[in-house]
């Protein structure tokens, strides 16, 4: 008989409550949850087909062993874990820790035991081969946090529910439902903003899915810093600002306006398109509205100077009056006690300080404890002391995912060992040693303590697994306790000390598991019960028992956080750190006229990454991945609506169609990212797609972005995927325009077949 069990989505940062619908443990259908408090019977496309990545086809339920043939053949665990631990013991002992690496994807941040147990696992080893999906994303916002607070994990969040005037710089919240910021139903949030009498004005290249419903403002790409820059400038010169209530919260007030005052809207007007006048309109509205806020993401994350710019965006909040403030950009609260003291001290740990550790190629920082994807596949291929020659993949797609795809997968050809953690076949271990099947969302149970202080709305929520493990897939910490028990006899002591820990958990009956960390992070916590102290307070097995559908801990966000956040010295935040100060010099980019067009990347609402393109769900109505290009700019190149065209950067080449449309700016081009799907690995749909003759199945938009480490960003090591001079042709005349070997060197793997 069926049942239905409440749960909650691990897609995404809103963490929409679910209802599952099982029978015999099998998930026959998801749907969303009415009675969850925050979401209310929300869920986005992507999130009600989970049901069909849980059940495809397609999807590893055994572990597989490539063999001398290249094929995939299945194999036991023992087998497996047996022939990977002797392999990984003996690279440990000959070359050390720095010769093992890890990169983890976007969905092991939604899993708490993964996460947890791969940063225990990986810190106490001592490698510095730690790569994450956030040098694609988000290590940025832990950079400028590092630079302003101290504290490289706080990070202001838009309140929501009480704000009057919101600016989204380089975000489209209503497709990715609130990045860096947890609010469910955000649509309805953002309406709610003008149906108070408010203004939400969004400032992006294109007129996205958000931009639509509200104001937009275009912008030129990567300019983000400089609209930033003059909208201080005017807070400044028409003396707007408290500057006396600015000396009492910061350091360095006397070098920022310095800095501004070079930049005025009129000298700035020419490179971001924006007029001077509306600049000075926008910032005298800034500080004279009473609850206003400006909220920034990837767009403004990925430019030549991500770093400087998300701490300009805290700045302009600051000094517009809006920062830690009611209505304002706010702090989410743990509510666990002596959390500064515990960041403090971790400011002084190598694996985690900002530029504690620098990686081997390009002498880059690493950021909360991860060095830059970008240069993995160097890593590999360099020779010396600290080659990475034994890696580990989880949960990600990085060939698709980060620049110079080709360069990583011929890289991962000549590792040692390449063991893959995963739910499919991809484009990224179809030459694994291994490939082990793990459990998807609803085949564990769950509690995620890195949003707990992205919420607008403060609030808990835990889970049960709905179904059993499909096949033999097992949870990515209990592979990784095998990994642990493998090299505590290896030169490597404190692993050793986690494994001894490990076996008597079990001996006295209380195994260290995920769950016993959940329940201590939330007895500890904002709303816990302090062990038994709050009787009306929470554990993990209240929050799964008694409220299934999660819980409120607080109405509303609470200004005055700075105080317990940051962690400089007299508890101000730093606005003239040198390292931003120097990233001024950048902001201006030497023009090519070989590249006259810039750009940029977007979101689909029926995408997450690379690896949601196999759900029949999800490719309904002939859906094909395009790029979008303004009619002036088709019509100036002879292109018209669904041809294939040519994209070409410094870096690289790609072929796809085109939609032509006024939702974008003259002059930028963007393609959505998580395509190329190239007829590697072994999901159906996708591969399919690819076959079409029109390229369905996508290109990697990431072929056109340099992985080289000079074309970095210095403070966090992201990769420049925003702005990018490129040049768009149709394909045809580009075809007649190359040599073969022109289109060889430029092409990637998946690209060639489309471009031939």
């Amino acid at each position: 008989m069926a049942q239905e069990k409440t749960t909650y989505c691990r897609i995404c940062e809103p963490l929409c409550g679910m209802i599952a619908t099982v029978e015999d443990g099998e998930l026959l259908s998801l749907r969303p949850d009415p009675h969850n408090p925050l979401s209310k019977g929300f869920a986005c496309p992507k999130g009600i087909a989970f049901t069909e990545i849980v059940n495809d086809p397609d999807r590893v339920l055994h572990p597989l062993r490539r063999n001398a043939q290249g094929e995939f053949e299945q194999v036991s665990w023992e087998t497996a874990m047996g022939d990977i631990t002797r392999r990984l013991a003996a690279i440990h002992r000959r070359d050390g820790a720095s010769a093992v690496g890890w990169y983890f994807g976007n969905p092991a941040t939604f899993s708490a035991g993964h996460v947890m147990w791969a940063a225990m696992f990986l810190n106490l080893l001592g490698t510095p081969h730690v790569y994450s999906a956030g040098s694609q994303d988000v290590n940025q916002r832990f950079a400028a946090s590092h630079f302003l607070y101290g504290n490289p994990v706080a990070a202001p969040i838009p309140d929501i529910n009480r704000v009057q005037f919101l600016v989204i710089i380089g975000a489209n919240p209503v497709v990715s439902h609130g990045s860096v910021m947890s609010s469910p139903r955000i649509r309805e949030g953002l309406t709610a903003i003008t149906k108070r009498g408010g203004r939400v004005l969004v400032i992006d290249p294109r007129r996205t899915e958000t931009a639509r419903e509200f104001d937009w403002q275009p912008i030129v790409p990567d300019t983000d810093a400089l609209l930033l820059l003059s909208l201080l400038h005017v807070m400044f010169d028409e003396q707007l600002a408290d500057e006396r209530r600015l000396d009492a919260r910061s350091t360095g007030l006397a070098t920022i306006k310095d800095v501004a005052q070079r930049y005025s809207p009129e000298t700035t007007a020419e490179r971001t398109g924006i007029d001077a006048e509306t600049v000075r309109a926008l910032a005298r509205e800034l500080v004279s509205t009473e609850r206003a806020a400006v909220y920034g993401r990837v767009g403004t994350s990925l430019g030549r100077t991500g770093t400087l710019t998300t701490a300009l965006l805290d700045i302009v909040n600051l000094v517009a009056g809006n920062l830690d403030e009611v209505g304002g950009s706010m702090f989410g609260d743990l509510g666990i006690p002596g959390q500064r003291l515990g960041v403090t001290a971790l400011q002084h740990v190598p694996n985690f300080a900002w530029a504690g550790r620098r990686s081997r190629i390009g002498s880059l920082p690493q950021i909360i404890g991860t060095a830059p994807a970008s240069v993995m596949a160097k890593e590999m291929t360099t020779p010396g002391p600290g080659q990475l020659k034994a890696m580990f993949i989880s949960a990600g797609n990085p060939v698709l995912s980060v620049p110079n795809g080709a360069e990583l997968s011929a890289a991962l050809d000549d590792v040692e060992l390449f063991v893959s953690l995963d739910i499919y076949q991809n484009e990224t271990n179809a030459n694994a040693d291994y490939i082990l099947p793990t459990t998807t969302m609803y085949e564990r149970s769950d509690f995620l303590l890195p949003f707990q202080a992205l919420f607008t709305t403060p609030f808990k929520q835990a889970t049960d697994a709905v179904i059993p493990p499909r096949g033999e897939a097992r949870e990515e910490w209990v592979i990784i306790n095998e990994l642990v028990a493998a090299l505590a006899t290896t030169r490597a002591p404190l692993v050793g000390a986690l494994h001894l820990w490990n076996r008597l958990g079990e001996r006295i009956g209380k195994p260290w598991t995920p769950d016993r960390l959940s329940d201590l992070v939330i007895r500890i916590g904002a709303g816990g019960d302090r062990f038994g102290l709050r009787k009306a307070g929470l554990n993990l097995r209240t929050l799964t028992t008694k409220f299934p559908h999660g819980k409120i801990i607080a109405d509303h966000l609470t200004p005055g956080q700075l105080g317990g956040i940051v962690t400089h010295r007299g508890r101000k935040i730093r606005l003239d750190a040198p390292e931003l100060i120097a990233e001024l010099e950048r902001l201006d980019p030497t023009a090519d006229p070989a590249y006259p067009l810039r750009l940029i990347g977007m979101r689909e609402i029926r995408s997450e990454n690379s690896w949601q393109h196999n759900a029949p769900m999800l490719l309904r109505g002939g859906r094909t991945h395009a790029a979008r290009m303004h009619p002036l700019d088709a019509q100036a190149r002879d292109i018209a609506e669904g041809e294939l065209i040519s994209v070409r950067s410094r870096h690289g080449q790609i072929a796809l169609p085109v939609m032509v449309t006024d939702d974008i700016k003259p002059g930028v081009v963007a393609i959505p990212h998580g395509w190329g799907h190239n007829g590697t690995g072994g999901w159906t749909q996708a591969n399919t797609a690819a076959e079409n003759d029109l390229g369905t199945g996508g290109a990697n938009i990431n072929a056109l972005i340099s992985s080289d480490p000079k074309d970095l960003e210095r403070l966090a090591g992201m990769a420049n995927m925003t702005g990018v001079p490129i040049e768009v042709e149709a394909l045809e005349q580009s075809v007649r325009a190359q040599s073969a070997s022109q289109t060889e060197a430029f092409a990637t793997r998946s690209d060639r077949a489309q471009i031939s």
